[in-house]
């Protein structure tokens, strides 16, 4: 999806050309045709050449009004007690590869209350008011 647009009002004067400060637009005569072009890695996205175009015929579709553009969607890992989203599947998958036995899926809470527990088993505590206070 390109965010800057021309529409069918643009009669090629290069007003946006000529008043672009970072050089995103430029043009190209070639064979009777005049081709505006675009580089949306150098757009500064200031809007100046949508304010001097004079024919109204530059379109920024989701820049100048801020739009989010969704460009990628991944299953998540959620906590196994609470539901919780926590990763995605994806960053499981390499927390794997790197790590044997990557864990069990459990949020921040449930992760601290399985190690108090452990803890409290490995104590030799097993009194649930005494873990209830840690």
């Amino acid at each position: 999806m390109s965010f800057f647009k021309v529409n069918f009002n643009c009669n090629g004067c290069l007003a946006c050309v000529h008043n672009c400060p970072s050089s995103a637009l430029t043009f190209k005569d070639k064979d009777n045709r005049r081709t505006l072009l675009h580089n949306m890695s150098l757009c500064a996205r200031c809007g100046n050449c949508w304010r001097v175009c004079p024919q109204d015929a530059i379109q920024f579709e989701g820049i100048l009004d801020g739009q989010w553009q969704e460009v990628t969607s991944m299953d998540l890992v959620a906590c196994k007690i609470c539901g919780e989203p926590l990763y995605t599947v994806n960053y499981q998958d390499t927390l794997n590869q790197k790590i044997k036995n990557g864990g069990e899926a459990l949020c921040p809470l449930h992760r601290k209350t399985l190690s108090l527990e452990a803890w409290a088993h490995f104590a030799g505590d097993t009194t649930p008011q005494r873990r209830a206070k840690t």
